[in-house]
């Protein structure tokens, strides 16, 4: 049976470290003196010392606007329309930054998750154009789903080579998270969201050729009773995020009792785990039991980049295949919207 491999994966991000700024932004518009304590301490537990975004800072002092070009002005946050038409133009440069580290051109097949931005014709169409593809190229959309689309989009990728194994596949992920900022600084669990996230993009081919990391078998589960802890809607100023503080907990206890069932026989030795938030990754450590180093690589993401969605995945299979130790059998795990559970096991011989 055709085996499919990630071969290569190259990431972008833009040039503007935006985690400072916001926090300097966010201790200003925090009116109360307690939720201010508390979001400064948000802030230390967090484990995150950069994040990138499309927006670039201004000036100190930081109190009416985050940015150069007063995108987000205290009193006059963006409509929605408004941030779509960053999204275009925004997108497709830091989608192609991506793209072209492949040195690849010969592509059968595109595939393009992102859930924080939409246009017709959209992301895709405009990487064939960039990339140079044939029209012939087969594309497919895998929008709107969160953290959890880049294991769709190798699940995808995974269908397309096992049944076609001349097939090559390109596989983008962008996210540019920047753009739903919400005005709503004197709720401190949507704060959160807030200092989570940044912008990334990557892309990754995927062939049969056996060479960097062997696709295995994926699965998908829900977590019960558990549809409204994570929702992402389009409002009239952006898209709208709640993130609920139960989330951490939730997935702790689901893995305790049936994480057992994700897991090889062979334990795996490499763990590729969705850098969600510290509170994320604590709870898949102890759900599963696994030793203190084991989500070093997902720590590492965090700590020096956030939270990019559905590109976050894919910067962690990133720094797998960079390290030439990083050899034995994997497993691949990200949430999202449901709450939804996806895993897939992987090899690095």
């Amino acid at each position: 049976m055709t085996q499919a491999w990630i071969n290569r994966i190259a990431t972008a991000v833009p040039p503007h470290d935006i985690h400072h700024a916001f926090v300097e932004f966010g201790l200003y518009a925090v009116a109360d003196c307690h939720k201010r304590m508390v979001f400064g301490r948000m802030v230390t537990l967090a484990d995150i010392e950069h994040r990138y975004a499309i927006i670039e800072p201004g000036p100190m002092p930081r109190d009416k606007v985050l940015d150069v070009g007063g995108f987000y002005r205290r009193g006059a946050f963006p409509t929605t329309a408004a941030r779509m038409a960053w999204y275009e133009p925004h997108a497709i440069q830091l989608a192609m930054k991506a793209v072209s580290q492949l040195e690849e051109g010969d592509f059968s097949h595109l595939i393009v998750a992102s859930c924080t931005g939409f246009a017709a014709p959209g992301l895709d169409f405009q990487i064939m154009r960039a990339a140079g593809l044939p029209d012939s190229t087969h594309r497919t959309i895998v929008g709107f789903m969160g953290c959890f689309a880049a294991v769709n989009s190798l699940k995808i990728a995974d269908q397309i080579v096992r049944a076609d194994r001349r097939a090559r596949v390109l596989v983008v992920n962008l996210e540019l998270c920047s753009l739903h900022l919400q005005e709503d600084f004197q709720n401190i669990p949507k704060m959160l969201s807030f200092l989570l996230f940044g912008d990334g993009a990557s892309a990754a081919l995927i062939t049969a050729e056996p060479d960097g990391i062997a696709l295995g078998r994926f699965r998908a589960a829900i977590i019960p009773r558990s549809d409204d802890l994570i929702t992402w809607k389009i409002g009239d100023q952006g898209f709208e995020m709640h993130l609920s503080g139960q989330v951490p907990g939730r997935i702790r206890r689901w893995l305790q009792e049936f994480g057992s069932a994700l897991i090889p026989s062979d334990r795996p030795n490499l763990w590729a785990v969705h850098a969600g938030g510290r509170s994320i990754l604590d709870a898949v450590q102890q759900g599963l039991s696994l030793q203190p180093d084991a989500l070093h690589y997902s720590r590492e993401i965090l700590r020096n980049y956030g939270n990019m969605s559905s590109a976050t995945l894919m910067f962690v299979l990133d720094r797998i295949l960079a390290d030439k130790d990083a050899r034995g059998s994997g497993l691949g795990m990200a949430f999202g919207p449901g709450l939804s559970v996806e895993t897939f096991r992987f090899e690095r011989p």
